[in-house]
């Protein structure tokens, strides 16, 4: 059952609102919340696994500078034998006496707007899994999906590289995406959401008309559209994106006045 004072925050733009009971764009009352955060997950572990020690790695718990090392001093010495964290554990940790490690959510980044997903994806499970049978005993690795076919998962699960590269370029040369094609990513964020859309329209416009205008091959104009994350710290967020050809002979003429920010070849479309 929902808490009665369960609330709804995001973490980039501070709005705070009461979960819906039916769904805004049908009325379905089938509404529940899916996934869970760490702070949740440690305590269905301490549930399901009443001896366990739990210790939690998040941003939460990990504020200043040495929390870090801190915390991975505790682990190591035995205070607990499960630790939950978020992604920030995926990476360097040499702990020899962890034998098993899960991934929840893993195809999370599949799910997200983005064309880096499945590298994303790929390069998480490695990763974690990693972090299992690095002393004598061996290792084990769950991973829980909800897309257990998918290219990504089935490559990392068998820890084959080669197969997923060989997809995920064939993936991206047919739309485009680098390396097989170029990317730019431009951001307009202004505090008034109306004039942010208007001046990354404009913007859009005068691209398409520049290109068209010196016959240029590409690249493709596509937007304006909120970007995924649409406002932040109080600022409205307009993304235009540019792919396929090279980005730069329509680019470099242009002063970017405040507000844009412009990214070649971004590593993520988010």
């Amino acid at each position: 059952p929902r808490p009665p004072d369960a609330v709804l925050q995001c973490h980039e733009c501070g709005r705070r609102a009461a979960p819906p009971r039916r769904c805004p764009a049908c009325g379905s009352d089938r509404v529940r919340p899916m996934g869970m955060g760490t702070e949740r997950l440690q305590a269905e572990v301490e549930r399901a696994f009443p001896a366990a020690r739990t210790l939690r790695w998040d941003r939460d718990t990990v504020r200043g500078r040495d929390d870090h090392r801190r915390l991975l001093e505790r682990f190591a010495g035995g205070e607990a034998n499960v630790l939950v964290g978020t992604q920030m554990i995926a990476k360097g940790l040499d702990l020899p006496r962890v034998t098993l490690v899960g991934v929840i959510n893993a195809d999370l980044s599949l799910r997200l707007p983005d064309y880096a997903g499945p590298e994303r994806t790929f390069q998480l499970i490695s990763q974690v899994a990693g972090r299992a049978g690095r002393g004598d005993l061996p290792g084990r690795v769950v991973v829980q999906t909800y897309a257990p076919d998918h290219a990504a998962i089935v490559a990392a699960a068998a820890h084959d590289y080669e197969a997923f590269a060989a997809a995920e370029l064939d993936a991206r040369a047919a739309h485009d995406h680098p390396p097989a094609g170029r990317l730019a990513r431009l951001v307009y964020a202004d505090r008034d959401r109306a004039r942010a859309r208007d001046v990354a329209a404009a913007m859009a416009a005068s691209l398409t008309e520049d290109r068209d205008r010196r016959g240029l091959p590409g690249p493709r104009v596509l937007g304006p559209t909120a970007a995924f994350i649409s406002r932040r710290r109080g600022l409205y967020r307009q993304q235009v994106t540019l792919r396929g050809a090279d980005p730069m002979p329509l680019l470099q003429r242009i002063d970017f006045p405040r507000g844009w920010t412009v990214d070649i070849d971004p590593v993520s479309l988010l």
